[in-house]
């Protein structure tokens, strides 16, 4: 089996720490099932794992990747879910021992990928298996901050921090598809024009600006950066949800503004099998489907990577598994 491997920590994302050979694969344990991959893709999660998050020096090297897409032993389409949790959590995102695929067992980077059974998702036919293989990670996180948390009914306006990321992206393209006004952040003007002319947000601001009016819901990905704005950026009795904090994620906050101004603030991550496939449907139906920045072949990754380690991507980068 083809797959990508990371050997040791790589803090400076050099590459130097990963490597793309052929291993065994044993049998699945016991409810588990061999997934055949077509496509998988990228997430900061893959990033930060290549730069030695999470890195076991005494264990053995693990397949990278969360997200994937692909055939089931039955010859069913499906999209991998990338939790694992105990069964006994409804809401495996409850599970205070949850870990992602490439956590302690291998991940989607490869020809096939072991799962438990109850992590195949059906994977519409009106979805491109490129596109099936970037939802499991930022955009289930993007779905559920929308339609979980902040939950703006048509015709309300949110504030998208940091245009040009993966869940961004996502909460901009389903936002837009809900029906919401949407109104993006970001430091490079380049990205907040293509967050307006590619993506269909309804204006770019740069980052920290004053916005023409208060908006129901900030969705923040960014952190420490940015979690003051959203604040001030949300009308009396508005939403902020949390699902990241790139820039760090040590932060003041005024808890009289809080309560004066009944700001509910919301912590997110993720969802559910359930609202994985609810996601899946709603993008075969309206559209609203990822954007891919680059398709590269699994034995020929290294470059795309290499473009998301630094930043230069627009979308989603998406590794091709089959040979």
């Amino acid at each position: 089996m083809r797959a990508i491997r990371r050997t040791a920590p790589d803090p400076d994302g050099l590459l130097t720490g990963i490597e793309i050979d052929d291993r065994d694969q044993p049998p699945p344990p016991d409810g588990w099932v061999t997934v055949t991959l077509r496509c998988a893709s990228v997430n900061h999660s893959d990033l930060a794992a290549i730069r030695g998050h999470g890195f076991d020096p005494a264990g053995p090297p693990r397949v990278l990747g969360s997200d994937g897409a692909g055939l089931d032993p039955d010859g069913n389409e499906v999209i991998v879910y990338p939790i694992l949790a105990a069964a006994r959590y409804p809401d495996p995102m409850h599970d205070p021992g949850l870990r992602m695929l490439s956590q302690g067992v291998d991940g989607t980077w490869a020809e096939r990928v072991q799962v438990p059974r109850a992590n195949l998702v059906p994977k519409p036919p009106e979805l491109t298996w490129e596109q099936a293989a970037c939802l499991g990670t930022a955009w289930l996180t993007a779905y559920r901050m929308l339609f979980g948390r902040a939950r703006v009914a048509p015709g309300g306006t949110v504030l998208v921090q940091g245009a040009g990321g993966g869940v961004p992206t996502a909460l901009i393209r389903l936002a837009v598809a809900a029906g919401l006004r949407v109104w993006v952040t970001s430091r490079d003007p380049h990205r907040g024009r293509r967050a307006v002319e590619h993506l269909g947000a309804h204006a770019a601001f740069p980052s920290g600006a004053v916005l023409p009016e208060p908006v129901d819901a900030a969705l923040d990905c960014v952190g420490q950066a940015t979690l003051a704005h959203s604040l001030r950026s949300v009308r009396p009795g508005g939403q902020v949800v949390i699902a990241g904090a790139v820039t760090g994620a040590t932060v003041g906050l005024d808890l009289t503004d809080l309560f004066v101004r009944s700001i509910s603030l919301h912590g997110s991550a993720m969802g559910t099998p359930a609202e994985l496939f609810a996601l899946a449907r709603l993008c075969a139906t309206t559209g609203a489907v990822p954007v891919i920045d680059t398709v590269w072949p699994l034995t020929d990754a290294r470059p795309g990577i290499a473009r998301a380690l630094t930043g230069q991507q627009f979308g989603k980068i998406v590794l091709r598994c089959d040979r």
